[in-house]
């Protein structure tokens, strides 16, 4: 069994049930266990700035799952909730990234792992700091990372949090 990460974004067709229901989903995913997940976090967008905010989050995922093959069961959990590749950065209904795959490094065409830049955005590190504080990423404690990003845009939401169903 190996230990993935994996970063949960949505901001498109209630982003909160979408990334809800992506938990459980990944949850069913074959050969896989959901070990622990983040809150959910409301986080402006990194990109272009108009489309609404995102809901992100991140899961542990005990998996046997090749990182390749895992890479496809998330790219097929995203077409499941209809997403489209309009353009960079730009708004989704889903976005599921393999943030870490135990130890490995890992350098293909269709993946890099640990995910490239994940060190440089808090609404990666934050969640991921709640769920698992004692790793460390490219040598360095998540902590530290951590510390160094402007964490004051990201809002963890409550279970009365309620955001706006977002159409684009």
């Amino acid at each position: 069994m190996s230990l993935a990460y994996i970063g949960l974004g949505s901001n498109l067709d209630n982003p909160m049930a979408q990334v809800r229901q992506a938990l459980d989903e990944l949850a069913r995913l074959p050969l896989s266990d959901v070990v622990g997940a983040s809150s959910l976090y409301a986080t402006p967008p990194l990109g272009p700035q108009d489309q609404p905010d995102f809901i992100n989050a991140v899961a542990a995922l005990e998996t046997r799952l090749s990182p390749l093959a895992l890479l496809d069961q998330l790219q097929a959990l995203e077409q499941r909730h209809r997403r489209q590749r309009q353009r960079r950065w730009g708004p989704r209904t889903l976005d599921l990234d393999l943030l870490l795959y135990g130890q490995e490094t890992i350098r293909l065409p269709r993946l890099r792992v640990p995910h490239l830049h994940m060190h440089t955005r808090a609404f990666v590190l934050v969640p991921l700091y709640e769920l698992a504080p004692d790793l460390s990423l490219h040598h360095r404690p998540l902590g530290d990372w951590r510390a160094e990003l402007d964490s004051a845009p990201i809002r963890r939401l409550t279970d009365t949090d309620v955001t706006p169903t977002a159409t684009i």
